[in-house]
């Protein structure tokens, strides 16, 4: 069994790795809903570029209107890979600080039995001891 040198010092350094866990996995979530906000900020693009009877004045004004069109439906379908794949980061992310806490609470565990085990041995040699005698 550890000391309980080692074990505070391995529960400080557990804790370290599940406070960068969580810091890695809010920036992952962060970068989600960033990718996302891009995402739908293009599809509003695509849809104020979309054709309006009542206001196109020539084939220029169609054919550009296609181009910029089709360019915003290409980085729509860019955007929503980057949201696949921020999502797929968030998730490792978020399975990494599950395992750092498991981590941490695996050794919170050690230094409770650690504890336990001293105040035993504690018990036990004040059990052991002679009684104290009087003195006249």
């Amino acid at each position: 069994m550890p000391d309980g040198k080692r074990l505070a010092r391995l529960h400080r350094v557990r804790t370290l790795q599940l406070g960068l866990a969580r810091a890695d996995e809010a920036r992952a979530q962060a970068q989600v809903t960033s990718e996302q906000l891009l995402a739908q900020r293009i599809a509003s693009l695509a849809d104020a570029v979309a054709p309006q009877p009542s206001l196109v004045p020539g084939a220029a004004h169609l054919a550009a209107a296609a181009h910029f069109r089709e360019r915003l439906h290409r980085s729509a379908d860019a955007a929503i890979e980057r949201v696949r794949h921020a999502e797929m980061v968030a998730d490792r992310r978020s399975e990494a600080t599950r395992t750092a806490r498991r981590d941490q609470n695996a050794v919170e565990k050690l230094i409770d039995r650690h504890r336990v085990e001293v105040i035993r041995a504690e018990m036990k040699a004040l059990e052991d001891a002679p009684a104290p005698t009087r003195r006249r």
